[in-house]
């Protein structure tokens, strides 16, 4: 079968729908998001939200576009323009290769939270991925990689403490949370 890209199926999405994953170590600060918000407002959604489609749930995990998923939450004014419809194009891939995926996306152009990319160094690891799995899905050299495990060893010292892997505080105080692996499985 010849390859297509799952760009050429872009959907409708109701947001309602559409969850983010619990490991994105990407950041954008304020002024950025303005610029995202201003960008959607004038020229529309121009790329898809990637996500994996949870079929026993009927939910859309994304991959990549997390920042353009929050936008229509938190703009009302978005949010009714587009019919609280947004447009994904789905991937079908295990969580190792989502994972890859969104970091991909996410280095292609931005920055990390090195805290947060450790830990999915970490979660890769217990998947058992190789460091030369990762060096190769990720596009990190071994130094990298190594640095970022050394930094995630001082996460066993709060093995015991309980803590959100994942929220953003939006800008009228309600808190977005990502959906884990393990309430997909539920």
């Amino acid at each position: 079968m010849q390859f297509k890209s799952p760009v050429y199926n872009v959907i409708a999405v109701p947001i309602e729908k559409v969850k983010p994953n619990t490991y994105n170590p990407n950041s954008v600060a304020p002024p950025e998001l303005k610029l995202l918000y201003d960008s959607i407002k004038e020229d529309g959604y121009t790329m898809p939200v990637v996500c994996y489609y949870v079929k026993s749930k009927d939910i859309y995990i994304i991959v990549d576009g997390f920042h353009r998923y929050r936008i229509m939450l938190e703009h009302r004014d978005i949010y009714e323009r587009e019919g609280g419809m947004l447009p994904v194009s789905v991937i079908d891939k295990p969580i190792d290769q989502r994972m890859a995926s969104t970091i991909r996306h996410n280095r292609a152009r931005g920055s990390h939270d090195v805290d947060l990319m450790s830990n999915i160094i970490k979660e890769l690891h217990e998947l058992g991925r190789s460091d030369a799995w990762i060096a190769r899905h990720l596009g990190m050299d071994k130094d990298e990689i190594l640095r970022l495990k050394q930094i995630t060893g001082l996460a066993a010292l709060f093995r015991e403490e309980q803590f959100s892997r994942s929220w953003i505080p939006a800008d009228n105080g309600t808190v977005i949370k990502g959906i884990s692996d393990e309430e997909i499985e539920e």
